[in-house]
C-alpha cells in the first residue's frame, strides 16, 4: 500500500516539477526542462514523502509541492556545479552549460532557485524558514569546499563540515518538514531529522567513492572530478601514501602534486589500490548505522520500513 502511495506521489512530484518551470522565454523553458527531464534518483523527494507517511500523514497530496521544492533546489545546484566543474555530461546527457553556454546556464540555475519560492509559498512558516536555512547551509558548504580545496587544507573535520552542510542539509530538511506537515511531535520530528541528516552524510560519502571507482557509463558523469580539484579526497585519503605524523593538509598538497605529474587516471588507480576506498566505505557504514538508529525512534510501520530501505539503496548505489 505504501509503495503505491509513494509511486503515485512521485508521479505527482514529477508533474509539479515540469509545470512550475514552464516559461514563455524559450531558453529558460528548454534548458530547465532539459535538466529536470534528464532523470535522477529523486531520493530527496522520496525521503520527504516517506517521512510524512512515517509520521502519520494521511493526505500525501499535501506534501507533493514541498517534495518537489527540495528536488528543485538540488537540481539548481547541479546546473551551477557543472559550470564550476566544467562538466560536459550529467545523468548521461549533455550539461546545460555545455549546450546553452555559461551565461544561460547561470540564469537557468537562478531560474530554478526562484521557482523554489513559488513551490514553497503556500506552506508559510515554519517551512519556508527551514528551507531557507537549508539553502544557506548548502551554499556555505559549497563555499567551504572550494576554499579548502584551493588552500590545500581539506582535512577530515573540514570534510565532515562540508558534507553536513552541502548535502545533509537538504536531506534533513526534507525529512523534518515532511514530519512536521504530518503533525509529528517534537520527538518524532527530531528522529526523522536525524535520520535524514545521517542518510545525507552516507549518500555524499558514497558519491565521493563513486568519483574514484564509478563507471561513467553507469553514473552518467565523468569520474575523478573531485580528485582533480582536491575535493572529496580526504574521506578516502591514501593513508599508505601519507607518512606517519604528516599533516592531512600536506597529504592533500601531495595529491595535487601527483595529479599534475601523473594525471587523474593514475591518481585514481593509486587511491583504488591504497585501501582508501575501504576506509571510506567504513565511514559511510558508520553514519548509515546512525541513520538506522535514529529511524528506530519512529514507530514501526510500512513507511518506516521503506525509509530503512533507502539506507540500503544509498549504500549499494552504483550511480
Amino acid at each position: 500500500m505504501v509503495a503505491q502511495i509513494v509511486d503515485k506521489g512521485m508521479v505527482a512530484v514529477e508533474k509539479s516539477l515540469r509545470q512550475v518551470i514552464d516559461s514563455d522565454i524559450d531558453t529558460l523553458h528548454d534548458a530547465s526542462h532539459h535538466i529536470i527531464e534528464s532523470g535522477g534518483k529523486r531520493i530527496r523527494p522520496r525521503l520527504t514523502l516517506l517521512a510524512y507517511l512515517a509520521a502519520g500523514g494521511d493526505r500525501p497530496e499535501t506534501v507533493v509541492d514541498l517534495a518537489a521544492a527540495i528536488e528543485m533546489v538540488h537540481t539548481a545546484t547541479l546546473v551551477h556545479d557543472d559550470i564550476n566543474d566544467h562538466s560536459l555530461t550529467r545523468r548521461g546527457k549533455v550539461t546545460v552549460h555545455a549546450r546553452w553556454g555559461r551565461t544561460f546556464a547561470l540564469l537557468t540555475g537562478d531560474y530554478l532557485f526562484t521557482k523554489v519560492y513559488e513551490l514553497m509559498a503556500p506552506y508559510g512558516a515554519p517551512y519556508n524558514v527551514i528551507m531557507a536555512e537549508a539553502c544557506v547551509k548548502l551554499v556555505e558548504g559549497e563555499t567551504l569546499q572550494a576554499v579548502a580545496a584551493k588552500a590545500g587544507q581539506m582535512d577530515r573535520e573540514i570534510y565532515k563540515t562540508i558534507i553536513a552542510r552541502k548535502t545533509a542539509s537538504l536531506f534533513e530538511a526534507g525529512a523534518y518538514m515532511g514530519a512536521l506537515l504530518a503533525g509529528a511531535d517534537d520527538q518524532m520530528a527530531t528522529a526523522l531529522h536525524d535520520f535524514g541528516h545521517n542518510l545525507g552524510l552516507a549518500f555524499q560519502i558514497m558519491d565521493d567513492i563513486l568519483d574514484i571507482i564509478g563507471d561513467p557509463e553507469v553514473t552518467g558523469k565523468p569520474v575523478g572530478l573531485d580528485v582533480a580539484k582536491g575535493m572529496g579526497v580526504m574521506m578516502a585519503q591514501n593513508g599508505n601514501k601519507r607518512p606517519a605524523g604528516q599533516p592531512v593538509a600536506t597529504a592533500v598538497a601531495d595529491v595535487s602534486t601527483e595529479i599534475e605529474r601523473d594525471g587523474v587516471t593514475e591518481m585514481l588507480a593509486r587511491l583504488r589500490d591504497s585501501g582508501a576506498v575501504e576506509v571510506a566505505r567504513q565511514q559511510a557504514q558508520e553514519v548509515a548505522s546512525r541513520a538506522r538508529t535514529a529511524l528506530y525512534r519512529v514507530p514501526a510501520s510500512p513507511a518506516r520500513d521503506a525509509l530503512e530501505d533507502l539506507i540500503d539503496m544509498v549504500m549499494e548505489r552504483e550511480q
